[in-house]
């Protein structure tokens, strides 16, 4: 289900897409209009006829309405403005007419065209996407036709005998072109409408002259041509309350056509199989008008939140910024004693030794605590063959990072302990930067500053992108809101006391980290961010290892905020990062990057179907924002900007593997289930930090920050 489910649901959300663009003309619509042609192929007697055309025994008649019979008839619609106020009319002034309606339009107002019918209109084809018909194949025509049915069938449970073709006018119109197809379409059955009078209200030439054009001479029958959509259709409105009482006084009567012509009625019912076929199309037109209207919602709401959040970063991260790099501050009195740092390992042999090392250069006095969690390739042989001080080596039966972790403290001599990952490697400076916050009572926690050691490849620098800007800039934000949602599996320190009073680490969730964290956020402690607390860690170099890797951080990171969901209720410290943080994490951490791949299918659906300018444009805006704050974030941490280079691509690519992982990781929750622990292929591609090269000098040292 985890895998069947997303797919469904881009399935669903293309066709949702594709039948919008469809029944918005913005799919297979052929705008084209043909110029006037030679007429000597068109019979005499339809050229000189009245304007109902009626081939369909193999005779040929052009018929006209009888004297003192008026059928209005209204094109384009139904139009959702207008179409009520123009059927409220002629309900007012007891007047009857034809609606020739489009497909497209019927199939997003049914409403409206079952209102006609009922109210005793005609209705009359008027093609799906009003094409000019002289440009199609005769297949197309089919198609147009049928799928005008289908929607006026599903609307109102009818089909109609009458058609009139789009950009037509009076029959002496009729050209080589245009003749054959009306020919065709009578030979299927459909009775050819055009006019005889044309109000012209369509170029708004004002209520008078509407009035004037649509009145016929000598008390002559007449058809009379508006709309009804298409516009502002105000003055079709205003001119219908006027002229029809002043026509009807004259003894002019507004029917239907077949009344007007004497004929059986137009619409045939639709019943069966036929019937639900075309009330299940209008209901999927109308499930994708709700859907993509909620889409369109949706991308404003993440839109905003984006913005929101890109500001927040880049205010509180300058704030953070200013504050802990001001010459005079201080966390407190400096921490000099001795620090306990602890290193699960889990089959890292091909790590462990960088690992262990890099501790051995800390300026910092400290003890190595490896726990060999059951290891199988000989991790805690190679870390014991080393043979270096103060490095000891706890072996257990495999049980999980957490239970490593809590071994680990148990077997800690000191007060404050560091958290570290087999494959991560330390500067010298990083255990005194990482524990000078302690300095401060009410710190319970510090998270460090991890970065991506191996980010020479296109996916390595992908993710030092998304470590430096994503990881890193929230830190500082959240650490200014005190509401820091993660401490680093790679690069955290803990007061001991802090972990006792929380109980530890726990196995509850797939996240530890985030876990621990709210504990201590939720028990009062401060949990802060300590920048120049740089760690590399060995990120995946696979797609299916990022996979693996972000799909557990997902699923933990909302197995603990669901666990610790109660701090939203209660009193003091949890509650009040159950009432900013929590919100906050689930937001920005988990609903905004859920509903950010609206942005990539409008960007589709703009680049396919247009406006094809207007999207790119916004498109770039939205990158723009975006390449401000990396390039603000990779400031702030002092990195070159060259590797901003693939930000464009990362934002095409990369982002969409963390949508399906996110997505993924959603429904695992909502189907019940359970995700195991994924361990990752390490290459110990990460030798050594950049600060602990060969010929640095042992006794160099920093002021503490």
């Amino acid at each position: 289900m985890r895998y069947l489910l997303p797919l469904l649901f881009l399935v669903a959300l293309l066709a949702m897409l594709m039948l919008r663009g469809y029944v918005h003309s913005e799919i297979l619509a052929d705008h084209r209009v043909r110029p006037p042609a030679a007429t000597d192929q068109v019979p005499e007697k339809i050229l000189k006829g009245g304007p109902v055309i009626d081939v369909r025994d193999g005779e040929m008649k052009a018929l006209s309405v009888p004297e003192h019979r008026l059928v209005l008839t209204f094109d384009d619609g139904p139009d959702p403005e207008w179409t009520p106020k123009v059927l409220d009319k002629l309900k007012e002034h007891h007047a009857h007419g034809v609606f020739f309606v489009t497909g497209t339009m019927a199939a997003r107002h049914p409403d409206l065209v079952e209102r006609m019918v009922k109210e005793g209109h005609e209705v009359g084809l008027h093609t799906f996407n009003h094409p000019d018909l002289s440009y199609q194949s005769k297949s197309r025509i089919d198609w147009e036709l049928s799928q005008n049915q289908l929607s006026i069938a599903g609307a109102a449970g009818i089909r109609t005998s009458l058609f009139r073709p789009p950009y037509s006018s009076f029959s002496d119109a009729f050209d080589n072109k245009s003749w054959p197809v009306t020919s065709y379409i009578g030979g299927r059955g459909y009775i050819t409408v055009v006019n005889n009078t044309d109000s012209e209200d369509w170029k708004r030439p004002g209520v008078d002259e509407i009035i004037k054009r649509a009145t016929p001479k000598g008390g002559k029958g007449a058809i009379v041509l508006m709309h009804d959509s298409g516009g502002d259709r105000s003055q079709t409105v205003a001119a219908l309350d006027r002229f029809l009482p002043e026509l009807q006084a004259k003894g002019y009567e507004f029917t239907n056509l077949t009344e007007a012509m004497g004929a059986p009625s137009a619409h045939i019912p639709v019943t069966g199989f036929d019937l639900w076929k075309a009330r299940a199309f209008v209901f999927a037109v109308q499930v994708s008008e709700k859907a993509t209207v909620g889409l369109v919602v949706g991308l404003a709401v993440i839109g905003a939140l984006v913005l929101a959040r890109f500001g927040l970063m880049l205010l509180l991260s300058a704030i953070h910024a200013r504050r802990t790099r001001k010459r005079d501050f201080s966390w407190g009195p400096p921490v000099r004693e001795p620090v306990s740092v602890l290193v699960p390992a889990y089959n890292e042999a091909k790590c462990i030794e960088n690992t262990v090392r890099s501790l051995m250069g800390s300026d910092h006095p400290i003890e190595v605590i490896v726990i060999d969690d059951g290891s199988t390739d000989g991790t805690a042989r190679i870390v014991e063959g080393l043979r270096l001080p103060n490095v000891r080596v706890v072996r257990q039966h495999n049980a999980g990072k957490p239970a490593a972790l809590n071994r680990g403290l148990a077997n800690a001599r000191y007060d404050i302990i560091v958290m570290m990952d087999g494959d991560t490697v330390f500067e010298p400076s990083t255990v005194r930067e990482l524990v000078q916050p302690f300095g401060d009572r009410r710190v319970g926690a510090v998270a460090g500053n991890a970065k991506v050691g191996n980010k020479d490849s296109l996916i390595g620098a992908w993710q030092h992108i998304e470590y430096v800007m994503g990881f890193n800039l929230d830190r500082r934000m959240y650490d200014v809101l005190r509401c820091m949602p993660t401490i680093p599996g790679a690069v955290g320190a803990f007061r001991r006391s802090a972990l006792e009073r929380v109980g530890g680490m726990s196995d509850d969730t797939l996240a530890e980290d985030t876990d621990i964290t709210m504990a201590m956020h939720r028990d009062g402690w401060r949990v802060v961010y300590a920048e120049r607390a740089r760690a590399w860690t060995e990120a995946p170099e696979t797609v299916q290892q990022l996979w693996s890797q972000r799909y557990r951080w997902s699923y933990g990171t909302m197995q603990a905020i669901w666990k610790h969901r109660r701090a939203i209720i209660e009193r003091g410290p949890s509650g009040r990062f159950g009432r900013v943080g929590l919100p906050l994490v689930s937001l920005f951490m988990v609903l905004a990057p859920l509903l950010a791949p609206l942005i990539d299918v409008f960007l589709l659906y703009g680049l396919v179907f247009g406006p094809t300018q207007k999207t790119v444009l916004a498109w770039l805006g939205v990158l723009a924002v975006q390449a401000v704050c990396a390039a603000y974030a990779f400031r702030l941490d002092r990195e070159r900007m060259t590797h901003l280079i693939s930000l464009p691509l990362q934002q095409i690519l990369y982002r969409q593997l963390m949508y399906v992982v996110l997505l993924q990781s959603w429904i695992t929750a909502l189907t019940g289930g359970r995700l195991r622990w994924q361990k990752l292929r390490r290459t110990g591609v990460v030798g050594a930090a950049p600060g602990s090269m060969p010929g640095q000098r042992r006794n160099e040292r920093r002021p503490v920050a």
